[in-house]
């Protein structure tokens, strides 16, 4: 099979995955986009295995459907709730594989170089197009394969590091990682000394000093990735999720240049170019900087933060159903309380009840509710909760002065009034939902502990605001033979 045929299926792959990419803007269309994908992969992995270079068929067998079981046990057996740490271990995978495929193409530079010098003839496709390069293009190969390597040395232990700090309990490592954010002493220097350390390496490595840079290199990038995200807190783990998912796609895009595969090139950058746009914007979300983000933990702040008075004020669901009664207008808030409690199936059910009294229900998402952007709107899809009443922060923000009844539902830190009337909180200038704002306020909530950045709440404590404690499934069930 010629290059020709490859390269028109890579070019066919590389289209339909700009329109998966393009439809998963929206929910409506995000089902469509995921089978642009599906077909977009299978023609891509159909490509390599029948075009120029194929071989190793038993092994590729194998591994093909190894992966495939793997996926499909993941698929059928992880949570919604678990999503954002397979997201995590997953990236891994491709930081690894762009590590193993640096060196590879370390050993065919080197092995190319024997093969010339002894006058012996080269075989292979990637090892003829490595012999056909002049000096000046080996260089820039040897620049490719270490930025590969070293993108993808730091993409594998931060987004294992990633992994551990988003799993806790259910991890599947051999030790459990704290969320808070921790550093060994020397803190950044550390991970500055590691950076120039890299930097020599390269050069030395430029310069053949031989392949033995390159181990020290990956190692430099191994500690940097595990340091970095272990010395960032829970709270932005949303945010070091979406950089990964970029890093994973610049480490693709470093294999593509290397293995000179167009396809990868592409793809990568597609990924890589929309982590980093969706980090900015949830940074944007939290009023957080981007490089404070990955330099350090949560918030920013100095001084003492405003003390919280007043006592939280319990709620039975007698009470509750008799202000829904009486409610034109409500709005519900899911967070990631209600993606542990699994209750998004009766949230939809006490959602259908009450528009089929005639009132007005809609959901209010915040960017990084959940553990990862687009979680809420994911629970509330499968849920076949209507997509026309599921509404960004910006949509709704400004009708919580006029709504009767909201519902926080596992939600805590993006319904903070302390990010407005504190400016010593950590999350002080964050964009949060107005709730507080609504004639009353129904808090769903396992205790009176504290949200995922331990920040404690001043919304919980306000008059017009009562604690509906339980685990969110079991109280919205409660609820719902009241409502009528």
């Amino acid at each position: 099979m010629d290059f020709g045929f490859t390269t028109a299926a890579y070019v066919l792959a590389a289209v339909l995955f700009i329109f998966a990419l393009g439809g998963l803007s929206g929910q409506e269309s995000a089902k469509r986009a995921v089978w642009y994908g599906i077909v977009g992969m299978a023609i891509a992995v159909l490509a390599t295995l029948i075009g120029p270079g194929a071989g190793l068929w038993p092994l590729s067998i194998i591994l093909i459907i190894g992966g495939a079981v793997v996926g499909y046990q993941l698929a059928t057996k992880v949570e919604m709730t678990q999503m954002p740490e397979l997201v995590a271990i997953m990236h891994s995978l491709v930081g690894l594989a762009a590590v193993f495929v640096g060196f590879n193409a370390d050993m065919t530079i080197n092995m190319v170089e024997a093969l010339k010098a002894a006058g012996e003839p080269v075989e292979g496709v990637f090892a003829e197009l490595v012999a056909k390069k002049e000096p000046v293009e080996i260089t820039i190969l040897m620049v490719e394969l270490v930025l590969g390597i070293w993108i993808g040395a730091v993409t594998f232990t931060g987004s294992v590091v990633a992994y551990g700090k988003l799993s806790g309990n259910s991890s599947m490592l051999p030790f459990k990682i704290d969320t808070s954010a921790k550093q060994l002493p020397g803190g950044h220097l550390l991970n500055a000394a590691a950076a120039a350390l890299s930097v020599i390496l390269l050069i030395m490595y430029l310069n053949g000093a031989g392949s033995w840079t390159l181990v020290l290199l990956a190692l430099a990038a191994f500690f940097i990735g595990y340091h970095l995200i272990m010395g960032i807190g829970g709270a932005d783990m949303p945010v070091v999720v979406s950089m990964l998912n970029s890093y994973s796609g610049w480490a693709a895009a470093a294999i593509g240049f290397s293995l000179g595969n167009d396809l990868l090139i592409v793809v990568g950058a597609l990924v890589g170019s929309s982590g980093a746009i969706l980090s900015y914007i949830m940074c944007k979300a939290m009023n957080r900087s981007f490089v404070s983000v990955i330099l350090g933990g949560f918030g920013g702040a100095k001084g003492d933060q405003m003390a919280v008075e007043g006592e939280q004020i319990a709620i039975d669901a007698d009470g509750v159903a008799a202000a829904l009664q009486e409610a034109d207008s409500v709005i519900i808030v899911p967070g990631y309380g209600m993606a542990v409690a699994q209750a998004q199936g009766a949230v939809a059910e006490l959602t259908r009840k009450l528009r089929a009294a005639g009132k007005e229900v809609r959901f209010a998402i915040h960017p990084v509710a959940g553990r990862l952007p687009g979680h809420m709107n994911v629970l509330l899809a499968e849920a076949k909760v209507p997509y026309d009443i599921v509404l960004e922060m910006d949509e709704i923000n400004e009708d919580f002065p006029s709504t009767d009844v909201v519902i926080v539902i596992g939600s805590n830190d993006i319904v903070n009034p302390a990010a407005q009337d504190d400016p010593n909180s950590p999350i002080a200038g964050m964009p949060v939902l107005e709730v507080w704002k609504a004639k009353q306020v129904f808090v769903s909530k396992r205790g009176q502990g504290t949200g995922y950045s331990g920040i404690e709440n001043p919304l919980f404590y306000k008059e017009n605001t009562r604690m509906f404690y339980g685990d969110a499934k079991d109280s919205v069930n409660t609820l719902l033979p009241k409502v009528e």
